[in-house]
């Protein structure tokens, strides 16, 4: 009886050892998880973004012959009825209706040579991988049913990863309040109103919640794209007992102020 006691008293440590490793194996996995699907929507909203108004270049627009080589002027190549002059690069939204997309980034897609003497193709690729016959890689992202979504200029929104709790952006407005001295600050898309060639970067946040139900202590909270902390505690349906996590990034516009003002808008 002693020794089956005993035998008991072991298995029921070693089984509660188990379910302690067990809960801390699945936080830290679904942590993990949470942090690979932001670096990935992140990589995805950056590439469009750093690539946002640029246009093809013109190494040898034959307007004027210089001594030195290098020296030789360069052109920006818009052709008419291909990438309009008026058509913007980047818009937002701050409430989206149900046709509008919360973010929408747009540049020139043209064929180059992939070797000195091969044949022509384009390399630029929009949000869902795909290169579009027209010549504007347009890409729209959205929040809708807890996933983040992103379409071409003609295409369906496709969601690039699941349980998403926010998805917020901000633009960073250059402001020429006196020559030579510039500004920059944070404002919303209502703010921006018809300046979107001035906006010279935008700040991204996602929050991110987990699959894994967890054991939260009272007062377990985050802090929201807005800055507000949340009780995790007190959120109700698939977010409730769930981890989440809130990621921020800035990504600059290398090329922005090249071209107007107006934007195609696509539907959801």
């Amino acid at each position: 009886m002693v020794g089956i006691a005993i035998g008991l008293l072991v298995v029921a440590m070693a089984m509660s050892a188990l379910m302690v490793s067990r809960g801390v194996t699945g936080t830290v996995s679904d942590a993990s998880s949470i942090q690979q699907q932001a670096a990935y929507a992140m990589r995805i909203i950056g590439k469009q973004l750093r690539q946002t108004g640029s246009l093809e270049l013109d190494l040898s627009p034959g307007t004027t012959a210089a001594d030195i080589s290098y020296l030789e002027p360069v052109a920006f190549v818009i052709k008419d009825g291909d990438f309009d002059a008026e058509t913007t690069s980047i818009e937002g939204k701050d409430n989206p209706g149900s046709n509008e997309y919360k973010l929408s980034t747009g540049y020139s897609n043209y064929k180059e040579k992939l070797f000195p003497d091969g044949a022509e193709d384009s390399l630029a690729r929009d949000c869902l991988g795909a290169s579009p016959s027209d010549t504007l890689i347009q890409s729209n992202f959205i929040l809708k049913d807890a996933a983040l979504r992103c379409a071409s200029a003609s295409g369906t929104a496709q969601p690039i990863i699941d349980n998403v709790a926010d998805f917020q952006v901000r633009y960073l407005l250059q402001e020429n309040v006196s020559t030579g001295n510039p500004t920059i600050r944070y404002v919303d898309a209502a703010t921006v109103g018809d300046n979107w060639p001035r906006v010279q970067a935008v700040e991204v946040c996602l929050v991110l919640y987990g699959a894994e139900r967890i054991d939260m202590p009272a007062g377990s909270s985050y802090a929201g794209c807005d800055g507000t902390a949340v009780d995790m505690t007190t959120l109700t349906g698939t977010r409730a007992q769930r981890m989440h996590l809130a990621f921020r990034n800035v990504f600059q516009l290398r090329s922005q102020g090249l071209i107007g003002t107006i934007f195609t808008e696509a539907t959801p």
